[in-house]
């Protein structure tokens, strides 16, 4: 094929060759990220396909997996090497931060005295795509000896460590994103999603609550989140609290010495039978306001919230409710008063 000549670069031949190449380079990284994006959905669409095949794969030895492991008096022993050994301490950390305490060996360590971890009180969940992996053999070998339960994620349902285990949860025959097939992807993603499957469906056996998750995740956003409001609320002293029968020049005085903008309205007994805040004074402002009991102004009924809630809970029915303020509230009687600073301080938002 010829090629056309630029004679703007005159007759220097060198010149031509370098012209033509870099318009051959220019346009070969045009098409570059078209490719990348067709390359990149093509990974995509085959691991969701690997996603879906694997739920619709799920059955008895699934639910085997986990009645086993729902019985564990001692730790689930994640166990795996190379991609899969990262994908194993991402289940054991979601595990144990879901309820269902457990912990990663690496292979090579156990081989070095880390078998010592694994009692016959824990299960083993054993991770190996081919099912073969050698490093894997003295695991698999200690637990035989010590009947300890051992749960196999592996692609292949004829392998050894398939037909050494007391269930064998088998991935569907799906080929790796990779174009060689051989980079571990679609493999380690189904492997990632059946362990985060065990974990949740634990979680909901053991009935494991936001306040359980709270223990668990006392730092970080989840930790302002999963507050219970009772750690934020003021009470005793701070809280601004007057008899329901009292005059407003008293309770005036109580919300400017309190400063939370409102005034709690209480009965003999204790109970909180109404609010006053800074509308409903203005609402009700005239000459004789002073001389007006509580009870007269308070809003009735006001909105609250129990000392068990979390404190994100607060957020919501005070951002809903536009008001900045919450009276907490057991059995009837007032315990605490929550303020939205004290939340979005805490990060519970």
């Amino acid at each position: 094929m010829l090629t056309k000549i630029d004679n703007s670069l005159g007759t220097d031949p060198v010149a031509q060759r370098t012209n033509i190449a870099t318009r051959r380079v220019n346009t070969a990284m045009s098409d570059a990220p078209k490719d990348d994006l067709v390359t990149a959905k093509q990974v995509l669409n085959l691991e969701a396909k690997g996603l879906e095949a694997l739920g619709d794969s799920l059955g008895e030895e699934f639910i085997r997996a986990l009645d086993t492991l729902g019985k564990v008096t001692g730790r689930i022993v994640v166990s795996g090497m190379g991609k899969s050994g990262h994908i194993g301490h991402k289940i054991a950390a979601t595990m144990a931060s879901t309820g269902a305490p457990a912990f990663f060996v690496h292979p090579g360590e156990a081989s070095h005295g880390d078998l010592g971890m694994i009692t016959a009180s824990d299960a083993v969940l054993a991770l190996s795509n081919s099912g073969e992996t050698t490093e894997l053999s003295d695991v698999i070998a200690h637990t035989r000896r010590f009947a300890i339960p051992l749960i196999a994620i592996t692609g292949k349902a004829q392998s050894t460590l398939a037909q050494a285990a007391d269930i064998a949860l088998v991935f569907p025959e799906i080929p790796e994103a990779c174009p060689m097939g051989l980079a571990p992807t679609t493999s380690t993603t189904m492997a990632l999603a059946l362990g985060d499957a065990l974990a949740v469906a634990l979680l909901n056996r053991k009935g494991f609550s936001a306040s359980d998750f709270r223990q668990l995740h006392p730092g970080g956003r989840l930790g302002g989140i999963l507050q219970k409001v009772e750690a934020l609320m003021h009470s005793g002293n701070e809280m601004p609290l007057i008899d329901l029968n009292s005059k407003m020049s008293d309770a005036l005085i109580e919300m400017t010495a309190k400063r939370f903008g409102c005034v709690g309205a209480v009965n003999n007994e204790g109970k909180l039978m109404g609010i006053v805040t800074d509308g409903d004074i203005r609402r009700h402002m005239n000459p004789s306001l002073l001389g007006k009991t509580v009870k007269e102004v308070m809003t009735s009924s006001p909105r609250t919230i129990t000392s068990q809630a979390l404190a994100n809970e607060a957020v919501q029915v005070m951002n809903s409710k536009a008001i900045t303020t919450l009276f907490v509230v057991d059995v009837d009687k007032p315990v605490g008063i929550v303020h939205l600073h004290d939340c979005l301080a805490a990060g519970a938002a």
